[in-house]
């Protein structure tokens, strides 16, 4: 198990990134959460295997049709076994 802390940079908020890294994080089988930061960033915590963590990893540089994502920040942490599910902060 991994878990993953992302910063992810550019055109992220308004354009539904939130709730498709959501359905994404479900479908592949992470758990964490995602949420918008006040400075225009979007912040997710995902945790399970490194295949899974790295594949929502690389949705992420794509996401949503909108979106433009112009950077990732990926920090590895401790992992921990307290998400229950991928939601929505």
């Amino acid at each position: 198990m991994v878990r993953a802390r992302l910063l992810i940079s550019g055109i992220v908020q308004g354009v539904g990134y939130r709730w498709s890294c959501r359905r994404e994080g479900q479908g592949i089988g992470v758990t964490g959460w995602v949420r918008n930061l006040p400075d225009g960033r979007v912040e997710a915590v995902a945790q399970g295997t490194r295949e899974q963590v790295e594949k929502l990893i690389k949705w992420c540089y794509r996401g949503p049709e909108e979106a433009r994502v112009t950077d990732i920040a990926v920090t590895y942490e401790e992992t921990l076994e307290d998400f229950r599910d991928f939601g929505i902060r």
